[in-house]
Formats: C-alpha cells, sequence, structure tokens
C-alpha cells in the first residue's frame, strides 16, 4: 500500500518514531492506542446523534462503534497480558488541532461533509501509523496485529470518504478533502516525537 497514492498524505512518518521513541514506551503506546479506540466509537456515535435520518450512515456508524469497542477490547486485552494496566485517557493535542478543520455554521450539510473527512483524516493518519508500526517495531505479536488494524482503518478510511460524496449536496468534495489534507499536513510537522499512535 503506498500511503502517497492510496491515503494521499503529504507527510509521512519516520520510521526511527518506531525504533527511538515508541519501542522504550510500549505500556504509552498501548493505554494511548485503547483510547483512540474508545473515541473513534464516540466519534460514529455523535454522527448517529446529529443525523438519525440518514438510515445508510446510521446503519453504518452502528457497525464501526462496534468494531471500534472490539478494537479497544483487543488492545486492553494485550495491555493485560502483559502485565500493564490501562492507563488515564491522554489528551490526543493532533486530533484537537484537526478539528479546527470543522466549519462551525454553514448550514448542516457543510457540517456533515466536513465531520466526515475530518474522521476520514484520522483513520487515515491511522492507517499510516500502523503500518509504520507493523512494518518497523521488534515485537512480533504488535507487528501482525498492527498489520491488521492497518487494513481495518484502511477500510475506514474510504468508508468515511464515500459517505462524505453521498451526502455532499453541492458541496466539491474533492477539493474540500485537498484541503483537509493541506491543512493535517501542517500539523503533522510538530508531531512523529511522542509514544503515542498520533504523536
Amino acid at each position: 500500500m503506498s500511503d502517497k497514492t492510496i491515503l494521499k498524505l503529504q507527510l509521512p512518518t519516520d520510521p526511527l518514531w518506531v525504533k527511538n521513541v515508541v519501542e522504550s514506551n510500549i505500556e504509552e503506546l498501548l493505554t494511548d492506542h485503547a483510547f483512540c479506540e474508545q473515541k473513534a466509537a464516540s466519534n460514529a456515535i455523535t454522527l448517529i446523534v446529529q443525523n438519525p435520518n440518514l438510515s445508510d450512515l446510521v446503519q453504518e456508524m452502528a457497525l464501526l462503534v462496534q468494531e471500534e469497542m472490539d478494537h479497544f477490547k483487543r488492545v486492553h486485552d494485550i495491555i493485560l497480558a502483559r502485565g500493564f494496566v490501562l492507563g488515564r485517557e491522554r489528551k490526543d493535542n493532533y486530533v484537537n488541532e484537526l478539528r479546527k478543520f470543522v466549519v462551525i455554521g454553514g448550514g448542516r450539510t457543510v457540517q456533515l461533509v466536513d465531520r466526515l473527512l475530518f474522521s476520514a483524516m484520522i483513520e487515515a493518519r491511522s492507517c499510516e501509523r500502523f503500518k509504520v508500526l507493523s512494518e518497523n517495531i521488534n515485537d512480533a505479536e504488535l507487528s501482525v496485529f498492527y498489520h491488521e488494524l492497518m487494513i481495518s482503518e484502511a477500510t475506514h478510511y474510504a468508508m468515511f470518504i464515500r459517505l462524505a460524496r453521498k451526502y455532499c449536496g453541492d458541496i466539491d468534495v474533492e477539493t474540500r478533502w485537498k484541503e483537509c489534507l493541506a491543512f493535517e499536513a501542517e500539523i503533522i510537522q510538530n508531531y512523529g516525537k511522542a509514544e503515542t499512535i498520533h504523536g
């Protein structure tokens, strides 16, 4: 999978992030990852609450909630198996910065499309990070695990893009997605230094 052609991300993660940062604190990475999955489920629930009339979206988000919580449990199982305990929730500065992309006001369709693209962007970057982890981490169990989740995140990314196109009305989704990619490229330059999924 080429991140440039499929995910369109403009700035790749340096593999040294795994060797120099992540491997020295696997417990921190796993705690952060668990909460990323929980937040992804919460995001899907929010989309349902805000758009109950969009039946196809509701159905897809309901399935996504189940999948993300299954991932949460699987990460938690790994945490327990390694003798760790799930730590407290970490603030995700990357996601909080990326959230500024979403338009406040402008009508329900504009807000929905931006929320879907915002969600797609998080899935795309998570997918890319999981790929880097799977290919570079010196831990056979986590290498296999993150390869599997990389595929899952790519599917989620594609789903959010598809839904944005479906419900876009007269909004130019492709142009807005390019704007989101450019916005993310500015943000991600400051990350890749912490033992967190987006850090």
